[in-house]
């Protein structure tokens, strides 16, 4: 579960069961055990959704990592002052060597790229508002400069962020599918 809208239909969902359970991003807790006919109705109803329980560590590792880069960047108020790889370590208490291998190989491309593409549609967000100018949100964004920003931005999106900001249609990706 990435997004608010994810978390809200497993919360409905698990309503449904009469379950009790916590949602998190990316994780539910259920306070119960339950029956094998549950976890096979708990797929069902999550599956009609879009929506699937994953089981394995590997797979459930890896949305880990997912969703605490999208909270970093889309959620958080301010980034973290650590680098992104010891941040992820200490938050799953993983090595980061791990974490990026297993990542990789799962999903074919590295963290740093996936941070990266979220950062960048992060930017979006933030030109789209226009709350902040563009040195602003490179300081925001923790970019070395106003420059690196740019060329980071023109490299995933084609555009320059101001050439971005003077479009009439500005497309952004929902973060389900960066």
């Amino acid at each position: 579960m990435v997004s608010n809208r994810c978390k809200m239909k497993v919360n409905d969902e698990l309503l449904k069961l009469g379950l009790h359970f916590v949602v998190e991003m990316g994780a539910v807790d259920i306070v119960e055990d339950i029956t094998v006919l549950q976890r096979k109705e708990i797929r069902q109803a999550l599956l009609k959704s879009g929506l699937e329980v994953m089981d394995d560590k590997k797979s459930v590792l890896i949305e880990k990592i997912k969703n605490v880069i999208i909270e970093m960047v889309h959620y958080e108020e301010e980034l973290p002052k650590t680098n992104f790889s010891d941040y992820l370590s200490e938050k799953l208490n993983y090595d980061y060597t791990y974490l990026a291998n297993l990542f990789s190989e799962e999903e074919g491309v590295t963290i740093e790229k996936f941070i990266i593409a979220h950062k960048i549609e992060r930017v979006k967000e933030l030109i789209i508002y226009d709350e902040l100018n563009i040195t602003e949100i490179a300081w925001k964004m923790h970019y070395s400069s106003v420059a690196h920003l740019s060329n980071q931005f023109k490299k995933i999106t084609g555009f320059t962020p101001s050439h971005f900001k003077s479009l009439k249609v500005k497309k952004r990706m929902a973060i389900e599918d960066i």
